[in-house]
């Protein structure tokens, strides 16, 4: 091992005897008691010397045998340390890439603060990039979503999409000015290879290793259709439900972005689980759907204000991630919702539903009623962040879907 403090922890004396690490509550430790000593030999846990190199700082600085592999172990178990060469053959060949890793800096620094094993941040980072990734949709937050999830690090983010590039569709970090007039998926994909950190390791052809195609890690659905942001489609995603394929949905409808549900096959609510839920609680839902989408009625520039999409793109793109790393987001079984101009984020949930095929219902507690999601909406909204953290770091049920195939 060869040890590291966590530089994005800033560290800083509270006493003579106690040490803190990192300044936000989320993230903030102290550790104690620290002589002088012990405070100025962490400066030397900077990733260039090994155990055994250490050992000898230390004896000239006339701290105890033992001393230094007691200290590390202790932060180590902090979760303060991490060490600067693990993480296994991938995270080498990552760390080979010298203009690769000046990218991905401040995200492996940002995966130190919610990981606490010495080589987790690295082995995380390294993982993304044999991920898969599905972006169907390419407007002003399908687009720029595509490209955060690329710029973050995911080694093939594919967007699939029809039409050509208009005006409208146009935002910073998405489709560029310059691309209007082209096919909306060749402009996309562009956006994406330019947002990406270096090149993925090659895929090998599926033909020639004689496999199956393993599919997407994951699949984003962000719509340009306000109808379809929501009311999503129950045919859409039946593809996705059979197959286990974990999927998200996001966009924007009449200035409101939402931002899930995210749907774990089998164990969430999935979009057929919603229409059901808002039939039960209004009959004349089906009704309004089979309006609104067979398009009767003036037609106009959807209402898509480009900072909420960049904001509901940036936020699909950190749930996204927060799966692909491991965990579950919360948006799992709910729908973030903000609306213009108040922009205060709320859940909603998306219950499982018996009279829907997903299966979902069956593994869960049944049908919920109106009366429970109401209740339910309340509690969303006035829940503590301590509580939103700990259900977005909650370890993955077990179940049918895929991750990191």
């Amino acid at each position: 091992m060869v040890p590291r403090m966590k530089p994005a922890l800033r560290r800083g004396w509270r006493d003579l005897n106690t040490v803190q690490f990192g300044m936000t509550p989320a993230h903030a430790m102290t550790l104690g008691p620290m002589d002088q000593a012990t405070g100025d030999f962490l400066d030397l846990l900077n990733g260039t010397r090994g155990l055994a190199l250490l050992r000898e700082e230390a004896r000239g600085m006339d701290l105890p045998e033992g001393h230094v592999d007691a200290l590390v172990d202790r932060l180590a178990r902090a979760g303060l340390v991490e060490d600067a060469k693990g993480g296994g053959p991938a995270a080498d060949a990552l760390r080979g890439k010298k203009e690769v890793m000046d990218r991905l800096a401040p995200d492996l620094a940002s995966l130190s603060l919610t990981t606490s094993g010495p080589d987790d941040a690295i082995s995380l980072l390294s993982a993304r990039r044999s991920l898969r990734v599905q972006v169907r949709g390419a407007g002003r937050v399908g687009a720029v979503l595509a490209a955060l999830l690329s710029g973050a690090g995911v080694g093939e983010v594919d967007v699939r999409d029809w039409g050509r590039v208009e005006p409208g569709d146009v935002a910073p970090g998405g489709l560029p000015a310059a691309s209007v007039g082209e096919r909306r998926d060749t402009a996309a994909r562009r956006a994406v290879s330019a947002a990406a950190p270096g090149r993925p390791p090659r895929r090998a052809s599926r033909t020639a290793a004689g496999g199956e195609d393993p599919g997407f890690s994951l699949v984003v659905l962000a719509p340009r259709d306000d109808v379809d942001v929501h009311a999503p489609a129950m045919a859409v995603a039946e593809p996705l439900v059979r197959s286990g394929t974990p999927h998200l949905y996001a966009g924007v409808v009449e200035a409101t972005g939402v931002v899930g549900p995210f749907v774990l096959p089998g164990e969430t609510g999935c979009a057929g689980c919603l229409h059901e839920t808002r039939t039960d609680r209004d009959e004349v839902w089906p009704r309004l759907v089979a309006q609104w989408r067979s398009g009767s009625g003036p037609r106009s520039a959807r209402p898509c204000d480009l900072a909420l999409a960049t904001t509901v793109a940036g936020l699909a793109a950190a749930h996204a991630l927060a799966f692909l790393d491991g965990r579950v987001p919360s948006s799992a079984g709910a729908r973030w919702e903000v609306s213009l101009p108040g922009l205060n984020w709320h859940a909603r949930p998306v219950w499982p539903h018996a009279a829907c095929p997903c299966g979902a219902a069956e593994k869960g507690k049944g049908e919920h009623t109106s009366k429970e999601e109401a209740a339910h909406e309340t509690m969303a909204v006035q829940g503590s962040s301590e509580e939103s953290c700990r259900k977005a770091t909650a370890p993955r049920p077990a179940g049918t879907w895929r991750a990191h195939v």
